[in-house]
């Protein structure tokens, strides 16, 4: 699934094509998605300029005039620009047309993404209401963080990939971060310690800005708006890495399923239960 730094990659990416230009077509090729492509989707964007391509967490927002378009990858989608005169391929379900001189291409084979519209104000939207800060705005902090977990004994990996909590750790990063951090993933949360979440804090950050200038993590179907691969799956030092050595200690990394998820670490590196 894209995360937040393959999310926030393909808003760079279609920003320039998209911010103060014209939609000239709209073209629906599969409106069941997610959730159905509300019917009033084309007229909404059809004619109508582009004002601010913006995310949240893992949601794209295309602000127009008059409302805004929700944009989500789901599990295998992603956006490319190409020229109008290229041809739509299978699974190229929703196709904009920018200024009669750029293709927009929605592509999303499992189909669990979302194109959704709003007229009201985006923040307020259901699935955005109750979404956490962003990870690296400075509204996540330290402080922040022991105020929420305060009187929460779930695992540590599992609360920071709370999107209530914060947005956008997803597992990839969520392994990352603790292993960056030098934390047991099943460690509970209200025992870790102030020392220890400020390191958490600092790694988030760090590894989201890395993935994001990297442009990403390609593991299975994830490209970027011009079709280039995400390169921060190279750098990866525990995701994907179970039975292999350590990159610090050597000692063989450890596989457990933590919330459904696959979980690596480090049982030298990150000492706790």
């Amino acid at each position: 699934m894209p995360e937040l730094p393959e999310v926030e990659t393909t808003r760079r990416g279609i920003r320039p094509h998209l911010k103060d230009q014209c939609v000239s077509s709209v073209a629906i090729h599969n409106k069941q998605l997610r959730w159905p492509i509300p019917k009033k989707l084309k007229s909404m964007l059809q004619g109508k300029i582009v004002r601010e391509v913006s995310r949240r967490g893992k949601y794209l927002l295309l602000s127009l005039d008059h409302g805004t378009v929700l944009v989500h990858l789901g599990m295998s989608g992603h956006i490319k620009i190409v020229t109008p005169n290229e041809p739509v391929k299978k699974h190229d379900h929703v196709v904009l047309t920018i200024n009669e001189n750029k293709s927009l291409r929605y592509n999303d084979p499992r189909r669990f993404g979302a194109w959704l519209w709003t007229d009201k104000p985006v923040a307020e939207h259901p699935l955005l209401a109750k979404l956490g800060p962003e990870p690296l705005t400075h509204a996540f902090n330290v402080a922040y963080l022991q105020k929420t977990i305060a009187k929460r004994k779930a695992p540590v990996k599992q609360v920071i990939m709370d999107s209530k909590v914060v947005v956008g750790v997803g597992n990839i990063y969520a392994n990352e971060a603790l292993f960056e951090a030098g934390i047991a993933p099943r460690e509970p949360v209200h025992l870790v310690s102030e020392k220890q979440l400020t390191r958490l804090v600092k790694a988030i950050k760090s590894i989201l800005k890395t993935a994001i200038k990297q442009g990403g993590t390609t593991l299975k179907d994830f490209t970027q708006s011009d079709g280039k691969p995400g390169y921060f799956a190279q750098q990866l030092k525990v995701y994907g890495r179970s039975g292999l050595p350590c990159v610090n200690c050597e000692t063989e990394l450890t596989e457990i399923r933590l919330g459904q998820r696959s979980t690596v670490f480090c049982p030298q590196c990150q000492q706790g239960i």
